[in-house]
């Protein structure tokens, strides 16, 4: 085989390689390689290709034990950090290095690590206080009627945070299951959000809230999933009559044709006239326990996780999630599902 051919073999291979003979000079390297170690290739000693000492260390390794060698690569693509596995493998009395970037793996065990911490942190607090309290009522509050009233209805509120946590950690967890597979069935968008109005009627009423619905009167049926668009219509208006200010507004239109979805779709906008939220916060909104204010948060029942599981049933039914606002103005959430 030339070295023409082998040059266009490797370069028929999206990740970055580099045949090194057992002269220790460089045969090919591909147009990956190329890119990431610039524009010296053939004919050059491997060290002067390279460069990295990790990637130096490795191929000499497995040059010199003519067995397979692993190594570590961390670099830098714009303001991004890349992480490469390196293996350079015996071909012949020569070295095939490879290098495939695994950025997305660290990133993912790394968001897996912080899901674990962040749920660990959120039951932690709550269940702190319930052994404090059974301690205390195991006691000294043992004979003492109105101190168990009152640590009572507190491990009654902590135990229901705890639960709603729960409910949502398994929400999330379904709800991520089945984001690949679309819904089929026809549902009525309409009789959704009057549920969901309904439901919270009770509690807007309670925290002084108006809560108005315009334009459910005629269906607007969409494929998707009854169950789960009821929750994110049901979260954005408790959302709304939580933190939203004294006025809470759902507004349901149909679009013939909408410039994101490209075709038929039904809109609910739901806006509050509310302190409205800091740009900086906007786009982290959706993130999987991410709070602008964690103590008015926690103290108002919040999770952390209603917004994520809302954009990922969102995701699901192929639609889109807008958030828009402007301090001292309200928020407006905005969904778009496709019809």
């Amino acid at each position: 085989m030339t070295g023409q051919d082998i040059s266009t073999i490797l370069a028929a291979i999206p990740l970055p390689l580099v045949l090194i003979g057992g002269d220790e000079r460089v045969i090919a390297a591909n147009t990956a390689a190329g890119q990431l170690f610039g524009a010296a290739g053939a004919g050059y000693h491997y060290i002067t290709v390279l460069r990295q000492p990790v990637l130096l260390d490795c191929v000499e390794a497995a040059l010199k034990a003519g067995q397979r060698r692993e190594a570590q690569f961390l670099t830098r693509d714009g303001e991004r950090d890349v992480t490469f596995n390196a293996v350079a493998a015996p071909v012949g009395d020569g070295v095939m290095l490879s290098l495939e970037d695994i950025s997305h793996v660290q990133a993912a065990g790394e968001m897996r690590r912080d899901f674990v911490a962040n749920v660990s942190h959120e039951l932690r607090t709550p269940l702190t206080a319930l052994i404090g309290f059974i301690e205390t009522l195991q006691g000294p509050a043992r004979k003492d009627p109105d101190a168990q009233a009152r640590f009572l209805e507190i491990m009654e509120r902590e135990a229901g945070r705890m639960s709603r946590l729960i409910q949502d950690l398994l929400s999330l967890s379904r709800v991520e299951s089945e984001e690949r597979v679309r819904p089929t069935e026809r549902v009525d968008v309409a009789s959704l959000v009057t549920s969901a109005s309904m439901t919270l009627g009770a509690v807007a009423e309670e925290r002084g809230v108006s809560l108005t619905v315009i334009g459910a009167d005629d269906a607007a049926e969409v494929p998707g999933d009854s169950d789960q668009l009821l929750q994110v219509f049901t979260n954005l208006m408790e959302n709304g009559i939580k933190y939203g200010g004294g006025e809470v507004t759902v507004e349901l239109t149909r679009q013939e044709r909408d410039p994101m979805l490209r075709g038929p779709a039904v809109r609910v906008e739901v806006r509050d006239n509310g302190d409205g939220i800091d740009p900086l916060h906007i786009p982290r909104l959706t993130e999987r326990f991410y709070r602008i204010d964690s103590h008015r948060s926690r103290e108002m029942g919040g999770t952390g996780l209603g917004l994520a599981i809302v954009k990922h049933i969102v995701n699901r039914h192929r639609g889109r999630l807008r958030i828009e606002s402007t301090r001292g103005q309200g928020s407006r959430f905005v969904v778009v599902l496709p019809s």
